[in-house]
């Protein structure tokens, strides 16, 4: 081992390299193997043709999330495609000795969600899943990306997966939020600047004030969004806020299991003089609450400004007028005071407690536009139990809010909470392509708070009026 200055994602990358290929990828093992009933049918009929086994089904654990309904969960799921891909999760998990947390678990909720919560997501750990956004457990200080099919096979396998060690970058947010200006608002600017593509090739890590000062909530929602921004994936280094979060969980380590590992933990940062292939900075005092008025999470600005121009923006005019045209939208058009049907409110990237504290400092003493339909869903049933448990759940149903059941519901089209052709949704999910949130839909992405002051006004509204 030489003794040069490494950056924390050399540290956790390096540790887990079980061999090296000249001029190729590492074989790489993973700690953690998330799967859900979307990516791994495939991947474990991939087993029974090879008449192979899962190495160590201790270290994957099994959620239901994409394909479930967020209401009346406890009735057969009528989509037959998705009732099948949720009994073959079972089935497989099953036979496998796999943890399966189904519909109806306690325990059940969206993956990314339900790692952190229950423990199972720890610094200096690999993790992977078969879900682009697994980059939402970089938060902890882990090096956590997503996985095609064929790979979530060969975790289950063998522990292991081939990867080309990806380059290096680091994002210093310095300076003091302003009022209003939420971790989402901090990931949807460092991309609308960075453009989709501009960390491609890159794992990210994120450092400076703004994600020392960010709860372990915050800086969930940052990494999640590493991705939209091209990068494999993002991660922040674990300190006293992650330590907190992470003791007392039910898979957490105890004892002198915890001692050991905490001392480990605390190394993980990245030394002094240790060398990235790209440094960016960033003054957190140029950020505002952001809203993308395109169809990529890149086409982001403050909320105050107008619609930038086709020629005062990277990438072809073809495309943009495209884009713009789809959203029905015109350059230099503000975007506040711009209708909303729909609201959304969840996902992995915006379906912890903090969002929903967040969402109802600003409906609270106020009612939901009549013409707005609302979905507020909940990341995990302990979510729902701490949404409940703080009285947030009287604030929403008083201000007319239905609270729903968790899963990742409007996100992406895959259940029955779809956005129809031609509505808007003001979204605090993580992706507005054409047709993310079904076919036609059209989705401004958002914090909790934009949401919110939507949801009560009717229209794109400056969340820094109720503040």
């Amino acid at each position: 081992m030489s003794n040069s200055p490494s950056t924390l994602f050399d540290k956790v990358w390096d540790s887990h390299v079980v061999r090296k290929i000249e001029d190729g990828p590492d074989v790489f093992f993973i700690d953690r193997h998330f799967i859900h009933e979307v990516t791994s049918p495939v991947a474990f009929l991939g087993l029974e043709t090879r008449g192979i086994g899962v190495l160590f089904p201790e270290r994957t654990f099994a959620t239901a999330d994409h394909n479930t309904p967020t209401i009346n969960q406890h009735l057969p799921v009528e989509d037959p495609l998705s009732a099948n891909q949720l009994l073959q999760l079972e089935k497989n998990t099953s036979k496998y000795g796999i943890s399966h947390w189904g519909l109806g678990n306690p325990k059940n909720g969206i993956v990314h969600v339900v790692g952190p919560e229950n423990g199972i997501t720890l610094p200096g750990m690999t993790i992977v899943c078969g879900d682009s956004h697994t980059s939402t457990h970089g938060a902890f200080g882990a090096i956590a990306f997503g996985i095609g099919t064929s790979e979530v096979e060969m975790v289950l396998s063998s522990q292991c997966i081939m990867q080309p060690k990806p380059k290096k970058m680091i994002i210093n947010v310095n300076g003091t939020l302003g009022k209003g200006v939420t971790p989402k608002d901090v990931a949807l600017y460092i991309i609308s600047k960075l453009t989709t593509s501009g960390a491609t090739g890159y794992f990210v890590e994120y450092a400076g004030d703004v994600f020392r000062n960010m709860s372990m909530e915050g800086r969930m929602t940052v990494c999640n969004l590493s991705i939209e921004m091209g990068a494999r994936g993002g991660m922040i280094a674990p300190d006293q806020t992650t330590f907190d979060y992470i003791e007392g969980r039910e898979l957490a380590p105890k004892g002198a299991d915890w001692d050991k590992q905490l001392a480990y933990w605390k190394t993980l940062k990245t030394d002094e003089g240790a060398s990235f292939d790209q440094v960016i900075n960033f003054n957190a005092s140029d950020i505002e609450p952001m809203i993308t008025y395109g169809t990529n999470p890149g086409m982001g600005m403050g909320i105050s400004k107008h619609i930038p121009k086709a020629t005062d923006v990277e990438g072809g005019v073809a495309t943009y007028e495209k884009s713009l045209d789809y959203m029905g939208f015109a350059e230099d058009d503000a975007m506040i005071g711009k209708k909303v049907d729909y609201v959304f409110i969840g996902s992995c990237t915006n379906g912890r407690i903090e969002d929903f504290r967040a969402f109802a400092s600003i409906v609270k003493g106020r009612k939901k536009a009549d013409h707005v339909t609302a979905w507020v869903v909940p990341g995990s049933h302990i979510v729902e139990k701490q949404i409940k448990d703080e009285g947030i759940f009287e604030i929403l149903t008083e201000a007319g809010f239905e609270l729903r059941q968790p899963g990742c519901s409007a996100c992406l089209a895959m259940n029955d909470d779809k956005i129809p052709a031609g509505k808007y949704a003001v979204s605090t999910s993580n992706r507005n392509f054409e047709g993310r949130q079904g076919p036609g839909s059209r989705t401004l992405l958002a914090s909790p708070l934009v949401a919110a002051a939507a949801a009560v006004t009717g229209v794109v509204t400056d969340p820094r009026e109720f503040l």
